[in-house]
């Protein structure tokens, strides 16, 4: 993003300053799950893609790579109706996947697909924000945690309990693999007045939450939280073309890969000397 970018954006986002009522972020926010769940409900499992992409974002998904190697254990948090789950699991025949969300009906739609096993997939509702992970998947035991268009659901003060409970099952030397909204994103600008919750925070029309993270805020909530160590934390621009309409626009996303250091107690000495 060059600054003629941030700073037309910025002069976007600073002329709305209205917020939306206390009562309903408060709402927004303790709904969030049942939200989702009627989400689920409208759509089925008919709106989101398969991420046939991410092998080519995160070469830890390759077939070959180290990770990819000796039965290696994955979580995908917010796996929705599977979308993320299908692909890495055909292509990774020795790979065990465990598949959380906090809609019960999208967990459902993943146990009823006909690619279901579960000598290779354990699907289970969880709200990582209050459920312990640990509870499903043994401490310290998980390679890689898939965290893809889902920590953006969450409230901002909430985020901080979701990493720290992924942590509880990180294996030292596992991998976070991290891809969200990223601020600025065309999405955000396009917001009206009377969805913005807070900065960076935004309702939805159907009541689903949209955080927009920046690469600082990344930083703040894995390496200052999480005592992780950062091996990549940047943005991804991608330019919509409407030649139509003669409009360009910016897609802006963050991506991003953190790991566990090898000692663990490196983790929980961060854990328990910061706050967010």
């Amino acid at each position: 993003m060059d600054d003629a970018f941030i700073a037309d954006a910025q002069q976007i986002l600073s002329a709305d300053n209205s917020l939306v009522p206390e009562f309903w972020q408060k709402k927004y926010k303790d709904e969030a799950g049942r939200n989702w769940d009627k989400f689920y409900h409208r759509n089925s499992t008919n709106f989101f893609k398969d991420r046939n992409w991410t092998d080519r974002e995160f070469e830890e998904l390759r077939p070959g790579h180290a990770f990819s190697e000796q039965n290696p254990v994955l979580l995908e948090i917010g796996c929705g109706v599977g979308n993320f789950v299908w692909p890495i699991l055909k292509r990774n025949p020795d790979i065990f996947v465990y598949a959380c969300d906090f809609s019960t009906r999208a967990v459902g739609f993943v146990k009823a697909n006909e690619s279901y096993s579960e000598d290779r997939c354990c699907a289970f509702v969880c709200d990582i924000t209050i459920d312990r992970l640990a509870d499903t998947i043994p401490p310290h035991s998980v390679d890689i945690v898939s965290a893809i268009f889902v920590l953006s659901a969450l409230p901002p003060e909430k985020q901080a309990d979701a990493v720290s409970n992924i942590l509880e099952i990180l294996k030292p030397g596992g991998r976070i693999l991290f891809r969200d909204y990223g601020i600025y994103d065309l999405a955000q600008l396009r917001f009206k007045s009377g969805h913005k919750l807070e900065n960076n925070l935004y309702v939805r029309q159907d009541g689903t939450l949209s955080y927009y993270f920046s690469t600082e805020r990344l930083r703040e909530l894995f390496v200052q939280h999480g005592g992780l160590l950062e091996l990549g934390n940047d943005y991804v621009v991608r330019r919509l073309v409407n030649a139509k309409r003669e409009i360009d626009s910016d897609r802006v996303f963050t991506q991003a890969k953190f790991q566990a250091p090898i000692d663990s107690t490196a983790i929980e000495n961060a854990m328990t000397n910061t706050t967010l």
